[in-house]
């Protein structure tokens, strides 16, 4: 989740308004804001919302191939969704031609590897993570700009929006960026990042993940998504995962441990595959859509 998304909460009353000077009165005191759910009620929310989908499921209906915009247990996901349908304005071509244009040329090796981009090494457990992008058929997309966005080993993300208290680490920003090769491979070297507290319930943490960013051929085409870490105590209890209410697409979203690909004494290695379309599409962010 990106802290330019973080949902906002005030606690507490507000302070009495004196009123004019001299007049002798105040303004009535506010009511309290109601008490934000908690883990329970998100979590009952979620085995419902489940439900719901398995009996729809079961009545014949497809398996979703998106995230519902407006899963209620996502507290901020139901009040920014859209609630109307695109409307396509003027010439569909030219959002494409307005889009980012990529070569080789403007990614440099020192893009996909986030410990080497500052002075200092940075803080934490040193990760690789690759894998392959393909389509449906199984065919690797090539030059295939994937770009990630993650936070630090504390759990906190590098952006003024991100005020919890737990230290930056002046040696990571926490962006990078790789082409796939001829195979449609992609391969970082980063932090492994922590998970970090958020506001849409009393006592909220979002697991550790990894924002991924792929371009397609041109921007219109942008998949946005959530790479998870095997094993993680926190996946029944995050709402943005939960969103995903197939339990063989949820499981697509989490990388395996993959011991060829650790480096001895460096790092521990992780796969991940990205499938861009068909039945077993790594299916995109709820957060950030596509």
């Amino acid at each position: 989740m990106s802290p330019a998304s973080l949902p906002s909460q005030r606690t507490g009353a507000a302070a009495p308004n004196p009123g004019p000077t001299g007049a002798g009165t105040t303004s009535p005191t506010p009511p309290a804001p109601p008490a934000p759910p908690t883990q329970q009620d998100i979590s009952a929310e979620i085995a419902a919302a489940h439900a719901r989908a398995a009996a729809a499921v079961a009545a014949g209906a497809a398996p979703p191939d998106h995230p519902p915009r407006d899963f209620a247990p996502y507290r901020s996901s139901v009040s920014r969704h859209p609630r109307q349908p695109l409307v396509s304005v003027g010439d569909p071509e030219a959002a494409e031609l307005r889009g980012p244009v990529f070569g080789v040329t403007d990614v440099t090796e020192t893009d996909a590897d986030l410990t080497r981009q500052h002075l200092g090494e940075p803080l934490g457990e040193r990760i690789t993570v690759s894998g392959r992008v393909t389509d449906r058929a199984g065919r690797p997309v090539r030059g295939q700009l994937v770009e990630i966005w993650q936070a630090n080993a504390s759990g906190r993300y590098a952006h003024q929006r991100d005020q919890h208290p737990a230290p930056l680490d002046p040696h990571f920003t926490g962006v990078g960026r790789c082409l796939t090769d001829d195979l449609g491979r992609y391969r970082f070297t980063t932090i492994k990042p922590g998970a970090y507290p958020w506001r849409n319930h009393d006592n909220a943490w979002r697991p550790a993940h990894i924002h991924f960013s792929l371009f397609g051929t041109a921007f219109t085409q942008r998949l946005v998504t959530q790479m998870y870490f095997p094993g993680d105590p926190l996946f029944p209890y995050d709402p943005i995962l939960q969103s995903v209410t197939d339990q063989a697409a949820r499981e697509r979203l989490v990388a395996a441990y993959d011991h060829a690909l650790s480096v001895p004494e460096w790092s521990l290695g992780y796969r991940w595959d990205i499938v861009l379309d068909g039945p077993a599409a790594t299916l995109p962010d709820p957060e950030e859509g596509s």
